[in-house]
């Protein structure tokens, strides 16, 4: 009766509103993802008893690889919900589908060897419709932050229906694992957080200058010159490492106009090879992980321009330094959810940070873990 009452529900909302998703498809932005979720347009059912993995956005499509790493791509369907996670999941397996919304589920998902869904992807209908049909239903990389669970607890009655077609939850701490069984989850095992299965690995080994070492990683235009403007000799030595390699004589051309005529030093990497100038730019490519390595303090770029949406924090955290980013993360926030001790500010205050580095917390990783059980799981269906 409660499934009855979900779907009309859902139905009324999804006619009312038609007119809005009709008006907002006219964007670019949503000009495949509306047509294809509320109108099925070029989003055809899964190919039947394959492994069909469901996650949201970027970030959670991304985590998924090294699970992805150890079973054959075209045993793999994959559904998302957002433009990035297809764009992100279109790199990674050839069978990828945004999810429809609910009303069209029970209609649209077909039999699957296993369903697994990524953290917080809770749709009722999907679950209902896999587990009803006989596909093994299971949560991965499951979580309730503090803030989350206030809610959950107050709408329980429906997660408690919801976990009637859960057979299976892979949860990130025994913390998550209490919350989930108060909401009505079973079969519950802890193997911590799997977006930090695979860690960064040093391809050589720098040898750092006796100096604070501040690296601005995977810069983008407008950046650079926002970093230098912050950024004095006081502070430490300044890398530099744009995102595009198209762009490391530009940004070069930017530190050289701007410190020619003052004592400030600077060189490209590729030249010298050293970390002896006050500012070097790194116009060399798979050498940011080893440059993390040896730095003090990371400003991510990414976060402080409006479309870059953040990069992986990740990285620079794994070697503990102190990491800055800009507010804007939209594409990695379930990465920075993984980080202790970061900090996001605004692009003006990039200068108090900086003159305050000594204070500065460094970052740490939460609880990392392993996808094997996953493995097994699916292995042994």
């Amino acid at each position: 009766m409660f499934n009855i009452f979900y779907y009309l529900l859902a139905l009324i909302l999804y006619f009312l509103a038609i007119p809005y998703l009709l008006y907002k498809k006219r964007s670019k932005k949503y000009s495949q993802v509306i047509p294809a979720k509320f109108f099925l347009r070029n989003n055809p059912k899964f190919q039947t008893d394959k492994i069909w993995f469901h996650s949201c956005s970027m970030g959670e499509t991304k985590a998924l690889k090294p699970i992805f790493d150890k079973l054959n791509k075209n045993d793999i369907n994959l559904s998302v919900i957002t433009n990035t996670g297809y764009e992100q999941g279109s790199q990674m397996v050839d069978s990828v589908r945004y999810l429809p919304f609910e009303i069209f589920l029970p209609f649209w998902v077909t039999k699957q060897k296993v369903l697994l869904v990524m953290e917080a992807e809770l749709w009722l209908m999907l679950f209902y419709s896999a587990f009803k049909n006989g596909t093994k239903t299971v949560l991965i990389n499951a979580r309730i932050n503090d803030k989350s669970y206030k809610k959950y607890k107050k709408y329980s009655f429906f997660y408690k229906q919801l976990f009637k077609y859960v057979d299976k939850i892979f949860a990130q701490s025994l913390t998550d694992k209490k919350r989930l069984e108060d909401l009505g989850a079973k079969n519950i095992e802890v193997i911590g957080n799997i977006k930090l299965a695979s860690l960064p690995k040093v391809s050589k080994v720098l040898t750092k200058p006796n100096a604070t070492i501040i690296t601005a990683g995977s810069t983008h235009k407008t950046e650079e010159e926002l970093i230098l403007n912050a950024w004095n000799k006081k502070q430490g030595k300044l890398l530099l490492v744009p995102r595009h390699p198209e762009r490391f004589e530009e940004v070069f051309d930017l530190v050289k106009n701007k410190y020619q005529d003052s004592n400030v030093t600077f060189h490209k990497y590729s030249e010298q090879k050293n970390f002896e100038s006050d500012i070097i730019v790194a116009d060399v490519m798979g050498e940011l992980i080893n440059i993390y390595a040896i730095s003090d303090v990371v400003i991510l770029g990414g976060g402080f321009i409006k479309t870059a949406g953040g990069h992986n924090p990740i990285e620079p955290a794994f070697f503990n330094t102190v990491v800055i980013s800009g507010e804007t993360i939209f594409n990695q926030k379930s990465l920075f959810e993984c980080v202790n001790n970061y900090y996001l500010v605004k692009n003006d205050e990039l200068k108090i940070y900086l003159d305050d580095i000594k204070n500065l917390k460094q970052t740490s990783l939460g609880q990392e873990g392993t996808v094997e059980p996953i493995l097994k799981y699916i292995k042994d269906i």
